[in-house]
């Protein structure tokens, strides 16, 4: 029997869970409370930016540039420190700290439609729209994602939609994949035959009988890919095709301070210990709705 290190006992697990019931295992759960903290403090920096700001992060002051940070020789009006334009670091955190997550959460939700549209239809329908629904996945996981996403975004140019098209487009394959699964086992169950039995359309069946019950592991894939997408827009920033160079994210601040690495090595530094624990809490969030969430490991408990 497999021990859960979080604590949970195992009326914990009986009768559907609520708010409060969540709650309650979420704060039983280092880890898992740990990862919610550092998402929260995320999504309070992104929504309060303007107001928790100290600068403009677009504002230009050659005359000030490249000042370390306050605890190494610097100033308290630069925290941080600047990069090489003059711009305050923090401020440029702050504010990017909006576009990881719009582009992480928004394109996750743009992948989540198309892919539990596609494993809906494929694993109830069957036949030839679920080999063509496949021998499509199939063919787009032959190719590695981000040679993909490159060859996307140099065709059709840097720019936070195209990011985020590419982004939720091409990782919807995931979601296709798992709940076609789910479906496959579910559309013979009893609840299933009972609604054909009954007349009900096939949309009324996968909308109020099988989707509800493939909810759960979505959401914990969903949960990953926010983490993942993040690092996806980061590195396409990097490279120079994700969002452009005056556009505060925390990917072209990585890609604006590989130059300075000897010199002035706040300018990487800082946005990629920013990148690290978003990707962090996010990751430590999911690991516990998957334990929550999935019935093999409520079971084992």
């Amino acid at each position: 029997m497999v021990e859960y290190e979080a604590g949970l006992e195992a009326e914990d697990w009986k009768a559907p869970s609520g708010g409060r019931r969540m709650l309650r295992l979420l704060f039983k759960s280092p880890l898992g409370l740990t990862g919610a903290i550092i998402v929260l403090a995320v999504l309070l920096i992104a929504v309060f930016a303007p107001q928790l700001s100290p600068h403009n992060p677009t504002q230009i002051n050659i005359i000030q540039r490249l000042h370390p940070p306050m605890l190494f020789g610097g100033s308290a009006k630069n925290p941080l420190g600047t990069d090489d334009l003059g711009r305050d670091i923090l401020s440029r955190l702050i504010y990017g700290s909006r576009v990881s997550l719009t582009v992480g959460v928004t394109a996750v939700a743009i992948a989540g439609v198309i892919g539990v549209a596609a494993g809906l239809v494929a694993g109830y329908k069957g036949g030839w729209i679920d080999d063509v629904i496949m021998r499509i996945v199939d063919i787009q996981l032959a190719f590695p994602f981000i040679l993909l996403a490159i060859a996307a975004m140099a065709v059709l140019g840097a720019g936070l939609l195209n990011l985020i098209l590419v982004l939720g487009v091409g990782n919807w394959v995931s979601y296709a994949r798992i709940v076609r699964g789910e479906v496959l086992s579910l559309r013979e169950k009893e609840f299933v035959e009972g609604a054909k039995a009954a007349g009900a359309a096939t949309r009324p069946i996968l909308m109020r009988h099988v989707l509800p019950n493939v909810i759960a592991p979505v959401i914990i894939v969903a949960s990953f890919a926010v983490a993942s997408t993040i690092l996806a827009e980061a590195a396409l920033s990097f490279l120079g095709l994700g969002l452009p160079p005056s556009v505060a994210a925390w990917g072209s601040m990585l890609a604006e301070g590989k130059e300075y690495l000897n010199s002035a090595w706040w300018l990487a530094a800082f946005p990629g210990i920013a990148i690290m624990l978003t990707v962090l809490g996010i990751n430590l969030l999911g690991d516990w709705l998957r334990d929550v969430l999935d019935p093999r490991l409520r079971g084992s408990l």
